[in-house]
């Protein structure tokens, strides 16, 4: 499937020009609005993000200070029955991929079955040694995760990529909504929309069922939850900060943090405090100078010990970056069934993987029509869109494919879906993907409805990560 050979699928107007039903009333309203007056409410939302301080940071450049990310004030709108599908499937992989790494961690059962070669896991530095033969507190491994949706047709969503590391970008799904119900208040009093603003509760509540067997529930206080940021120079630091203040959780680095009776505590004003609960934004290998790199300043010496002797829980675990990568991805079909014993709901794209012969033979005749993207890469970046790739680009990109094809896997050059956006002209189609948010404890899995929409704000475009000039916009799904 390349962008040639299936037209794309506009998720508000059929193909005749008429505007299907999860647009109708939205459209009728805004087809009844001064365009002059929308226009200066386009310009008071990017006033209003930075006012609120809604930014990022992109590493590697010169000008790499903090950047707006562009916001859509159009939403994309979802029925209640096609997120009743939705979150079926969702459901079935994150159940998955949580019973996935147990197994991965543990006997290795869909290793011994043949349904995962064990190259997979050899030399992959997203698999944690350390991790083998622990089971974190509640056996919740992926306690936030993140599915990359792409739609494709009427009922054809697929999985993009499954974010159970450290997934981001939830605060941008609560602050575009905030910014809507602002600006246009008599929206949600004419189209019934599902909230999204209590995700902040509901995820304190999820991180404090996944307390650690340290913690002492007959003291008959809450679990204490804190999250961990490698500080302000992180491109999410505003996320952190944002997530930490609307929970009510401390905001704290690993220079606050000391190990304290075999329990990690915080730095307080009063003296040092016990931590059960850690939501890491540090990435694995800067969690713990002493169990991995020994340069890392952002971490807690000594925090793998006393989580493996069930002194705090560390949300996500450590090593379950293995389910990000993107070669692991290509089997997930076969995951969810050795797991589920169902069929999945939600399909992958189709995937090569480079690392094959045969693949690779494939993909270097097919280069420009492919997209081909490194195993451990994010954030739109190290990755070739074949058709809009120059001859130069495809030479160079083939020369890394042949000296590296372990390194990469190749997708067909999907025909993502359209959704309009706001423009000086009028509504415009451009294409979007979407990262719904899904929290895990013992207590069951809950999915926050919508989501965080990305969308390519340039025509034609398919990369959306905000890091590429891609933005986003809320994402509506109606009540029944």
């Amino acid at each position: 499937m390349t962008a040639a050979s299936t037209p794309k699928f506009d998720e508000m107007l059929h193909e005749d020009g008429t505007v299907r039903a999860a647009y109708s009333e939205f459209r009728n309203w805004y087809d009844a609005q001064d365009k002059s007056w929308l226009r200066r409410q386009d310009a008071e939302a990017e006033h209003f993000f930075r006012r609120i301080g809604i930014t990022f940071n992109v590493y590697g450049e010169a000008d790499a200070e903090e950047r707006l990310i562009p916001f859509d004030m159009i939403p994309r709108i979802i029925t209640a029955k096609e997120w009743r599908k939705l979150t079926k499937g969702i459901e079935q992989r994150v159940r998955a991929i949580n019973a996935f790494l147990q197994d991965l961690y543990h006997r290795q059962e869909i290793v011994r079955s043949g349904r995962l070669p064990i190259s997979a896991l050899r030399n992959n530095d997203a698999f944690l040694s350390q991790m083998i033969g622990f089971t974190p507190p509640g056996g919740v491994y992926t306690h936030i995760v993140g599915i990359d949706l792409v739609r494709t047709g009427e009922d054809d969503f697929m999985v993009l990529e499954d974010n159970a590391r450290t997934p981001s970008g939830v605060s941008y799904m609560l602050e575009n909504r905030e910014t809507m119900m602002a600006m246009f208040p008599e929206l949600f009093t004419q189209i019934p929309v599902r909230q999204v603003s209590d995700y902040p509760r509901r995820l304190a509540r999820s991180l404090r069922a996944c307390a650690p067997p340290a913690y002492d529930a007959a003291a008959g206080k809450r679990p204490v939850v804190a999250v961990l940021t490698p500080g302000i120079y992180n491109s999410a630091y505003f996320e952190h900060a944002f997530l930490a203040d609307q929970m009510g959780a401390e905001l704290v680095e690993g220079n606050d943090l000391r190990i304290i009776n075999g329990r990690v505590a915080m730095r307080t004003t009063t003296g040092y405090k016990a931590i059960d609960v850690i939501y890491r934004r540090v990435d694995d290998d800067f969690l713990d100078p002493l169990t991995f790199n020994p340069e890392s300043a952002l971490g807690v010496a000594g925090i793998m010990d006393v989580y493996r002797a069930g002194g705090v829980t560390i949300a996500n675990a450590p090593g379950t970056g293995i389910a990000d990568d993107k070669a692991i991805y290509s089997y997930m079909p076969e995951i969810v069934e050795f797991y589920t014993g169902e069929k999945p709901i939600l399909q992958n794209v189709p995937t090569w993987r480079c690392s094959e012969s045969d693949a690779l033979a494939y993909v270097l005749d097919n280069l420009k029509d492919l997209v081909v993207k490194e195993v451990h890469g994010s954030g739109g970046y190290g990755m070739l869109i074949g058709p809009t790739s120059s001859k130069r680009e495809l030479s160079d990109f083939e020369a890394k494919l042949r000296a590296r094809p372990e390194n990469y896997i190749a997708q067909p050059t999907l025909s993502l879906s359209t959704v309009p956006i706001f423009t000086k002209e009028g509504l415009a189609p451009r294409h979007v993907d979407l990262r719904p948010f899904v929290l895990v404890s013992p207590e069951g899995i809950d999915i926050t409805p919508g989501g965080l929409t990305r969308v390519a704000l340039k025509k034609g475009s398919l990369v959306v990560n905000s890091s590429q000039g891609g933005g986003t916009k809320d994402s509506w799904v109606l009540e029944d």
